[in-house]
């Protein structure tokens, strides 16, 4: 077995966001604040993939709504919109019942329980989104969670040149004063495939050692910090069916949630598990006792279990036999 400078004693639950933590979309703030129709902009998002087809030119359909918020800034329809803005909508998000208070307690259960602590088992939460990590990083939930990975934006973009060019302040050049403090760039854009990726970031450790460990480098599964059956992911539906399968394919764990009562929902998530996509699933409630409280506490202490089972195996391992008397 190679050598790792991991303990593999970590348990990460990776959430959507979305219908998963919150029962809308975090861009409605946005709407909201500028008195722009919501609908409207989807409807016109939803059309940019054709009319730019018949310029010949591919568009991302997961990720052109980006580009059509920074059209609305340039159009001053979004005027002044800056990534400080952007987090303060984050207050404005609205999470299902039970949340943020189950990720402490999840991770209370785990890490004060004596059988776990014996060997430092810890649980992480992660977000993974495709809509904005500011918004996120400005929520309720941002205090519980060990990371965030969503789309973000660039408002000072730096000029051509500006590796060699300083002000007669020692500044580096950026975009004209009129742009300043208003998003202009879009810094990093997730899709639902590229979701995957930070899934392996968090396998690898990369996210953790970014300077140190490659995302993209060759690791070998047994000194990876986070193997991927110790990893739980949880989101509302088809567009997660990547991150979904690297889960499945890989011993880790999957789970669906739908909005409580709706049967639409919940058809959707009982298709995703009869057809292998998700493990299982409970209405996007985390309060106590509800399915959802149950089935991912159960499931963090069966891993939990599993780490102390492969931890005591090797201790006694470790052991040589004890001396014992000639016959």
């Amino acid at each position: 077995m190679a050598n790792s400078a991991f303990e593999q004693n970590i348990i990460a639950m990776v959430w959507d966001c979305d219908k998963t933590l919150i029962s809308s979309y975090m861009q409605e703030p946005l709407f909201r604040h500028f008195n722009v129709d919501g609908a409207k902009f989807w409807q016109e998002v939803n059309a940019l993939k054709s009319h730019y087809a018949a310029q010949g030119i591919s568009v991302n359909s997961d990720t052109s709504y980006l580009n059509h918020i920074l059209t609305y800034v340039k159009a001053g329809l979004f005027k002044g919109l800056s990534n400080k803005m952007l987090r303060s909508f984050g207050k404005e998000l609205a999470f299902y019942p039970g949340l943020p208070n189950f990720f402490g307690e999840i991770k209370k259960l785990i890490e004060e329980d004596p059988k776990y602590k014996a060997f430092d088992i810890r649980l992480e939460h992660y977000v993974v989104s495709t809509g904005f990590a500011e918004t996120i990083r400005g929520s309720a939930i941002a205090p519980f969670v060990d990371g965030i990975f969503g789309c973000e934006f660039i408002e000072e973009v730096l000029q051509p040149g500006f590796l060699d060019a300083k002000d007669a302040a020692g500044n580096v050049p950026n975009a004209n004063e009129v742009s300043a403090n208003e998003i202009s760039q879009i810094a990093c854009a997730l899709d639902n495939t590229s979701k995957t990726r930070y899934i392996f970031e968090i396998n690898k450790g990369s996210n953790k050692y970014p300077e140190t460990i490659d995302v993209n480098s060759s690791i070998a599964r047994e000194v990876r910090r986070v193997p991927f059956q110790n990893m739980v992911y949880i989101a509302d539906g088809p567009s997660d069916v990547p991150a979904f399968s690297i889960l499945n394919n890989n011993g880790g764990s999957t789970f669906a949630v739908y909005p409580k009562g709706d049967v639409k929902g919940m058809r959707q998530v009982d298709a995703l598990r009869r057809d292998g996509r998700v493990q299982m699933y409970g209405e996007a409630d985390y309060s106590e006792a509800t399915t959802s409280w149950l089935w991912l506490t159960e499931k963090a202490r069966a891993i939990a279990d599993k780490i102390v089972e492969i931890k005591q195996a090797a201790i006694k391992n470790s052991a040589g036999s004890p001396p014992t008397h000639l016959q």
